[in-house]
């Protein structure tokens, strides 16, 4: 069973997706909340296994409340529920760990299928903004956000290794990385749990800050090699 925790500041929304949701057998909403704070009160209470995060809300916007979640609790997965104009707050909740977002308004069933694959530790990026995804990494990676890999960690990885990090460093997802390089999604997903391993990384979102700063995602493989 998936746990859920919603927050978003609009009570129809709240209480639309709470009934939809707990119709899916696989899915328990855990508590509907309006703000960041409530957020953080219901988390110590409920400890759900994902949170849909407004990146609006009064008291406690979601970019701050993703920061405090994830340092509090890292292995709850966030998605953030946004519009095409938050670039900034997207930016920077993906900075903090979110695991990804969606744009308000995409169907309930794109809406399932994300909080599957995030609660699977992918991350999960609505397809008609994932160029939009690519942007914002590029952006991170020139920001004062630094990810830091010792040399002989990077060194340490295997020709196919560097394959998915370049992919994840375009943006695609587990199971794009799988069709692309001929893999099952299964071994993708191993991998990227090696590669977590030997850079120290959290997570794949700064892997893919990581690539970006590296330049593994400009360049052809034979050249970073």
């Amino acid at each position: 069973m998936i746990k859920i925790l919603i927050a978003d500041d609009q009570e129809l929304i709240r209480q639309s997706l709470q009934i939809i949701l707990n119709n899916e057998a696989d899915f328990e909403v855990t508590d509907a909340v309006a703000n960041g704070l409530e957020v953080v009160r219901s988390v110590r209470k409920n400890r759900p296994d994902i949170i849909l995060m407004d990146i609006r809300m009064p008291e406690m916007d979601g970019v701050v409340c993703t920061q405090i979640i994830k340092e509090n609790y890292p292995d709850i997965k966030i998605i953030i529920v946004t519009t095409f104009d938050d670039d900034e707050y997207v930016f920077n909740a993906l900075k903090y760990g979110a695991s990804g977002y969606m744009l308000k308004g995409a169907s309930m069933q794109e809406l399932s299928d994300a909080i599957r694959k995030v609660y699977q530790g992918n991350a999960m990026i609505n397809g008609d903004i994932a160029s939009k995804v690519v942007k914002l990494f590029s952006k991170m990676a020139q920001s004062n956000l630094t990810i830091q890999v010792d040399e002989l960690q990077s060194n340490s990885l295997k020709e196919n290794e560097w394959q998915i990090i370049v992919q994840v460093g375009s943006g695609l997802s587990n199971k794009e990385i799988a069709t692309k390089l001929n893999l099952s999604e299964g071994t993708v997903r191993n991998s990227l749990s090696i590669i977590l391993s030997k850079l120290g990384l959290r997570d794949r979102t700064q892997l893919a800050i990581w690539a970006v700063q590296t330049g593994a995602v400009y360049h052809d493989l034979k050249d970073k090699m």
